[in-house]
């Protein structure tokens, strides 16, 4: 069953694809609700769950208590700051990739992939 255009969807695609910051359901519904006056909080939540569920963004979950959003699905880790909660992009480094090969030797399984979060303190709040 194809998915049907819906403008909503689009705008909050769009909208991502502008964010490096990984924004929450609420921010995402704040800021395109400014352009879209009669969206509401739960056309932003189930469009959100159905672009991640077909693979247009990803859903991160980062020990919080709220999902974050991210509109690149190219391979690459995350950043938390236990300080400001920020959620920041890190690269996909060639010993990461090792680690789901050693897994599988490991595991009575297939391993297809991980995620993998990094927590610390960003560079801002270190500085204040």
């Amino acid at each position: 069953m194809a998915l049907k255009k819906s403008k909503q969807r689009t705008a909050i695609l769009e909208f991502l694809k502008t964010r490096k910051d990984h924004p929450t359901a609420d921010v995402v519904y704040q800021k395109v609700k400014a352009e879209q006056p009669k969206l509401s909080l739960g056309t932003v939540y189930r469009n959100l769950t159905v672009l991640a569920d077909i693979g247009e963004i990803q859903r991160l979950r980062v020990g919080d208590g709220t999902e974050h959003f991210d509109a690149d699905i190219s391979e690459h880790n995350h950043f938390v700051c236990e300080k400001c909660g920020s959620v920041i992009d890190l690269p996909q480094i060639p010993i990461l990739d090792e680690i789901d090969g050693e897994m599988n030797k490991e595991f009575d399984g297939t391993i297809s992939g991980h995620k993998m979060y990094f927590y610390g303190v960003c560079k801002k709040c270190q500085k204040a």
